[in-house]
């Protein structure tokens, strides 16, 4: 009898060297990937926002005022007997946080404007640069 050992395996130095070529493959990929999030999560805030906006003015050509701040921007979505020529609610289910999370800052008389929402973008806090920047309604 012939034994016939032609099995052929990977070595581990070959796969030392296809993980090394993955890892370098994920290190240059991962960044622009995690930048298409980022931007992501931009456009889904402002997207949230503009239908806050359109919330809010059929809220008020309801009831022939914007809410105040401590109606806040709840009263969109949950029902209010209390408030005459309500005819929500104007959104079909809560809004209550950002793409990071965080939640909306509704502000009423915003200079030019009757109300402003804000999102604090992904530090969750007043100000910043870049992917902290601040998400207004009201600013390009």
């Amino acid at each position: 009898m012939r034994k016939n050992s032609s099995k052929k395996a990977f070595t581990i130095i070959e796969l030392m060297v296809v993980i090394t070529i993955i890892g370098i493959l994920a290190s240059l990929v991962a960044p622009k990937f995690m930048g298409k999030l980022e931007g992501a999560k931009v456009k889904t805030t402002k997207a949230q926002l503009e239908m806050f906006s359109t919330a809010l003015d059929s809220f008020n050509l309801d009831v022939g005022r914007y809410p105040t701040e401590s109606e806040g921007l709840e009263v969109l979505w949950t029902k209010n007997k209390d408030i005459k020529g309500y005819d929500g609610p104007y959104l079909p289910k809560p809004v209550e946080a950002d793409a990071w999370g965080n939640p909306y800052v509704y502000k009423t008389s915003s200079g030019d404007h009757p109300y402003n929402i804000i999102s604090y973008g992904k530090d969750g806090k007043e100000g910043g640069e870049g992917k902290d920047a601040d998400i207004s309604l009201w600013e390009e």
